[in-house]
């Protein structure tokens, strides 16, 4: 009898190997296709099946899958994270007759003007916005909504290119920075310009039509949205987590979302809830683990039994706060040590300290998700108790960075 497959297309280096993991506990050989299978340090590491196709091309993939098929049942494809590519898997599982996600559906919500559109229509609350495609459209789009405004690629994820323009001088800087030749978004010259919607940041995550999960998270300084902590569950009254379990649901009734999994954006205004973007995948970075410290749902495992068509269970098993703060440096320059780490991680509490980089490493921050150069993850019972564990174990890590040399200094 053939091996039953998954097919995963592309990897990331948070969620990537946990749907490895998980794909292998179900009793499937994961065999992830990526247009270069070196940037997933963990595929080598763990001699995992990988092979190099182009994952934009749709044909490329279905000729590579059908030659997969003559000698593995593929019970089914996925993507680990890329929503974009996303709508390639919902074009793929159409195909070879799998269950999937809609990929016109999908492909909607990915251009978040078209999104904004639907959402609006529907009465969901969103903030303004307008579509600009050069600095003139920006700038009258800006003079419209008032200033501060969002400004951000109509297309993309994980905060690249999103700043936070708080006068003339910023905006002309960031949508030079948009519209400039060395900067490839797949959105080309097209800008969303939205009101800068105020208030405590919340993330509600659903599975089908049900909502599984809602969090909260913590920025750090303006003009860019880079995550510092993200809190499961977020500390809500049974009022406002009615609130926003009611607008998440209406935004999967608005983008025609209903299969697989969705994650939900939202601010807390003086108007209530108000979506700030649907992301129509299962949520990044360590949200999954903190779903399933949280609650006990393994949400990586439920999606996948859901791709190849097996009865998942959604259901809570327990409950405690799990959170994790993000390390991010306050400087460019080499990284050059940190300390600390075995103490932390012997906190009590404590689930896990990650760091990506190595001694050497020169450190570019760009205002986006790949500042993040590690974190602390930690749970308990209560939420003081659990912030009280991260604290501790922060205070434990030191870091050195060497700014780079100035002109002068060369």
């Amino acid at each position: 009898m053939a091996k039953r497959a998954l097919i995963l297309l592309e990897g990331h280096r948070n969620i990537g190997p946990l749907y490895v993991q998980a794909a292998q506990r179900l009793g499937l050989l994961p065999i992830t296709l990526a247009a270069d299978p070196s940037r997933y340090d963990y595929l080598e590491a763990e001699g995992l099946e990988a092979i190099r196709v182009d994952t934009e091309n749709l044909d490329a993939l279905i000729r590579e899958c059908s030659r997969l098929r003559a000698t593995y049942d593929i019970a089914g494809i996925s993507v680990v994270l890329d929503e974009l590519i996303y709508v390639t898997v919902g074009k793929l599982c159409r195909h070879f007759d799998l269950p999937g996600p809609n990929p016109a559906s999908i492909e909607r919500c990915c251009d978040k003007f078209s999104q904004r559109q639907l959402l609006a229509e529907a009465g969901v609350p969103v903030p303004a916005y307008c579509l600009a495609t050069n600095a003139t459209d920006v700038e009258r789009a800006a003079a419209e909504i008032g200033l501060p405004v969002v400004v951000k690629p109509a297309e993309g994820s994980g905060s690249s290119g999103v700043r936070l323009c708080r006068n003339l001088n910023e905006l002309a800087q960031h949508v030079a920075y948009l519209l400039g030749e060395k900067h490839m978004w797949r959105s080309s010259s097209r800008i969303l310009v939205e009101e800068f919607a105020q208030g405590p940041y919340y993330s509600a995550d659903t599975m089908g039509n049900e909502v599984i999960a809602i969090g909260a998270a913590e920025f750090g300084s303006p003009p860019h949205f880079v995550v510092r902590e993200s809190i499961f569950p977020a500390p809500l009254s049974d009022d406002e987590h009615e609130r926003i379990v009611d607008v998440s649901l209406s935004c999967l009734e608005a983008l025609g979302l209903g299969w697989g999994p969705t994650n939900i954006e939202l601010r807390w205004t003086k108007r209530g809830p108000v979506v700030i973007e649907v992301n129509p995948r299962l949520p990044g970075w360590t949200t999954p683990r903190l779903i399933q410290l949280a609650y006990g749902i393994d949400l990586i495992t439920e999606h996948i039994k859901l791709v190849i068509g097996e009865e998942w269970d959604l259901r809570r098993k327990h409950s405690q706060t799990a959170a994790t703060r993000f390390l991010v440096p306050d400087r460019d320059g080499t990284f050059d040590w940190i300390g600390g780490e075995n103490r932390a991680a012997a906190i009590p509490g404590v689930v896990e300290t990650k760091l990506y980089v190595e001694p050497k490493t020169p450190i570019v921050r760009k205002g986006d998700y790949g500042d993040c150069i590690g974190y602390v993850i930690a749970a308990s019972p209560s939420l003081a108790e659990t912030e009280g564990i991260l604290q501790c174990a922060v205070d434990l890590l030191d870091w050195s960075i060497t700014p780079f040399p100035t002109l002068r200094e060369r």
